[in-house]
């Protein structure tokens, strides 16, 4: 199981400059890739595609790889020689007015600021190489994260389809008990009535069968259990999870809300509200699922 939330990033030298590759993803329905590229890389952008493909099927990611002077200024150098000959033209013209010129550093620092000369990257082809790794050595990291993250929600599930599993067996248990309730309570609304009707009479019968059916939950607790066994198995599975669980949870929670409108009992009414607030939580954890 993979969190859909991770992060990962690298650097490697190239040249005189510095490649860096950073990626993170936030959950997302579908898989959302977006890649930000130095422009003459942009023939790069299907083959990193493929190499994020094999470590993610689903959620918003971002990966940007950028080139950077060491210093992370973004450039490298300036034009030395063009630098020189303005200041000696400054000179020249100091001179020629009558003024002495002595450049100091801020001068030279601003003169040199003009002549500032961008990296120029290396051509895709020749760049190709380095930075499919640093975008893997990235991505090691990011799936990394990704799988910690994911182990950790996966403890969680486990502790929630526990509770699940209790409340519904605590409804099976009860469910048989709801038909004799039902019964002592009609006889004795009979008595109160002031009719003699015993308890094997047709008329008492019926009514009691009458409700037996309508509130008979076996049906629904079978596809629950059904339900409950399809899930605990994909969480425990290689692959992509969250779209499959979220629709076997959706189920689930048609058959918890049958059993809630037909069972005629506080005690299964309040295990239905149980069960309501743990696949609420469960959805939710399930929505950073990969």
């Amino acid at each position: 199981m993979n969190s859909m939330t991770g992060f990962g990033r690298s650097s490697a030298p190239l040249g005189a400059a510095t490649l860096s590759v950073r990626v993170t993803s936030v959950n997302r329905k579908a898989f959302d890739l977006k890649i930000s590229l130095p422009e003459t890389w942009t023939e790069l952008e299907t083959l990193i595609a493929d190499e994020v493909r094999k470590v993610a099927a689903r959620g918003a990611i971002q990966l940007r790889v950028e080139l950077a002077a060491a210093s992370g200024t973004g450039e490298i150098d300036f034009d030395e020689p063009a630098a020189s000959a303005w200041l000696t033209r400054l000179r020249t013209f100091a001179e020629s007015q009558g003024q002495s010129f002595s450049a100091d550093a801020p001068t030279m620092a601003s003169v040199a600021a003009q002549f500032r000369r961008r990296i120029e990257p290396p051509s895709a082809t020749e760049s190709q190489a380095a930075v499919l790794a640093a975008v893997r050595e990235a991505l090691t990291a990011f799936a990394a994260m990704r799988a910690t993250e994911g182990a950790t929600l996966a403890k969680d599930f486990d502790t929630r389809l526990a509770l699940l599993a209790e409340h519904i067996e605590a409804i099976a248990v009860r469910a048989p008990a709801v038909v004799v309730a039902a019964r002592e309570a009609l006889l004795k609304r009979l008595r109160d009535a002031g009719l003699d009707l015993r308890p094997d009479d047709e008329r008492v019968l019926k009514e009691l069968a009458l409700f037996a059916d309508r509130c008979d939950i076996a049906e629904e607790l079978t596809r629950f259990r059904s339900h409950h066994a399809q899930l605990k198995k994909l969480l425990s599975g290689p692959g992509e999870i969250g779209r499959k669980a979220e629709f076997i949870l959706q189920e689930m929670g048609r058959e918890v809300n049958t059993t809630g409108a037909k069972a005629n009992d506080y005690e299964i009414a309040r295990r239905v509200i149980e069960l309501k607030n743990e696949l609420e939580r469960i959805k939710e954890q399930i929505a950073n699922v990969e």
